[in-house]
């Protein structure tokens, strides 16, 4: 390998300050130039450089630590070129705190197999035109969902974009295989991921590990590997091995949660133990307490935001994690969406008043339903982050998971 790789990253650090006396589960400071965020937490998805339906204000008085954006869908509109032209994503879209980009890997991949998220779930509908064109040592060719214009993304191009749009934390350019595909395929996959990281990383130091605006960023490194254990193994030493900032738990993760915690239960023993750990496209509740007993650090996922726009509250307890606020039993129902919680929605308005709102097409439903269900993952998380700390996880778990959704088929996010 070439010398020009990371050698620091200046302005970053993770510290863990507590680990849990009976799992891997563990408490962290992630410093970045943006600020200093408490692990584990949940980083919001605003793909498009936008929350959807809620305003980086509202983001932060829910108390939120850091969002992220897609690669994928910027490179595409507005481009790259235009966000570093504005600022970076974070004057362009007036978030102050923390971000993360992805590499736009999942989206190509993901897209490429007929869906945005099916294939890497297990699930094998297709619900869409594929835009994947080919796949090549050189990187992967796709056409744009917007214009059907041809496209083409590197691992060099990959990091470049990311260094335009100015997230604190990036990712290497993958291959996201998949959940049908055979061991052969997958272990040839995961091979010229590895390749491509390598390369991201000579680009990364290529660029002095700083984005467009001068600041500095932090590069993560992503295991794939499939439902193989083996595999897992191999590429979670290769992440370890490198100089990566962080690491990114990705690929198929089976096709439902018995089997995600599996994989993701085969694959921590061998990261780095001191790197920040993130678990890509993974944020249910249940999700959550899985993966924070093995040592993840951090989750991502659309699902908040997505289910508030089709009427679905998140709530503790509840039945599949979320309450239908267009069932007819809210209809009179003068409560809060949750009592317990103390959101701008809760403290303000009833389940009546939601209800109404949806049933009368009322665009003000969906962001209300969207900030309480941005608090309700900042609360899970502040409670997770206490629990560590008291030892008391189990306990806290059954205060928010209804036992009988396990099983369920993973919670994966992907594009919003």
């Amino acid at each position: 390998m070439s010398d020009a790789l990371p050698t620091s990253y200046p302005g970053f650090s993770f510290e863990i300050t507590h680990k849990a006396s009976d799992s891997r589960a563990r408490l962290g400071l992630l410093t970045t130039p943006h600020g200093t965020i408490a692990t584990p937490n949940f980083i919001f998805c605003g793909t498009k450089a936008s929350i959807k339906g809620v305003t980086p204000a509202q983001m932060r008085a829910e108390k939120t630590d850091i969002i992220l954006s897609n690669t994928y869908h910027l490179m595409i509109q507005p481009g790259a070129d235009i966000v570093a032209k504005m600022g970076g994503l974070h004057r362009f879209m007036g978030w102050d705190g923390p971000m993360l980009t992805d590499s736009g890997g999942f989206q190509i991949f993901s897209m490429g197999h007929g869906s945005v998220a099916d294939e890497i779930k297990g699930r094998r509908t297709q619900t869409r035109e594929t835009t994947l064109l080919k796949i090549s040592e050189k990187g992967a060719t796709f056409r744009s969902y917007m214009n059907g214009e041809k496209l083409f993304l590197s691992p060099e191009s990959s990091i470049d974009i990311q260094r335009k749009l100015g997230a604190d934390l990036i990712v290497q350019f993958d291959e996201c295989t998949p959940f049908h595909v055979d061991r052969a395929y997958t272990a040839k996959s995961m091979a010229l991921s590895h390749r491509w990281g390598d390369r991201s990383l000579k680009e990364f130091a290529r660029g002095g590990g700083l984005s467009y605006n001068g600041l500095p960023q932090a590069l993560y490194g992503i295991i794939q590997g499939g439902v193989y254990e083996d595999l897992r193994k191999e590429s979670a030493t290769y992440t370890k091995d490198r100089p990566f900032f962080g690491t990114a738990v990705g690929g198929s993760l089976g096709a439902n949660t018995a089997q995600m915690d599996e994989v993701v239960a085969m694959t921590m023993p061998h990261t780095h133990p001191d790197r920040p750990v993130h678990l890509l496209g993974i944020g249910g509740i249940r999700d959550i307490f899985a993966g924070v007993v093995q040592g993840i650090d951090t989750f991502d996922c659309v699902s908040p935001t997505r289910i508030a726009r089709h009427g679905w509250a998140l709530a503790p307890k509840a039945k599949g994690e979320r309450m239908n606020m267009r069932n007819s039993r809210f209809r009179d129902d003068p409560t809060p969406i949750d009592p317990s919680c103390d959101c701008y929605a809760c403290r303000n308005f009833s389940r009546a008043y939601i209800h109404h709102l949806l049933k009368a097409g009322e665009l003000l439903a969906l962001q209300l339903l969207s900030i309480h269900n941005v608090a309700t993952m900042n609360r899970l998380l502040r409670e997770v982050r206490d629990a560590i700390a008291s030892d008391t996880l189990p306990e806290a778990r059954k205060r928010w998971v209804l036992d009988s959704c396990e099983d369920a088929p993973t919670a994966q996010g992907g594009a919003a």
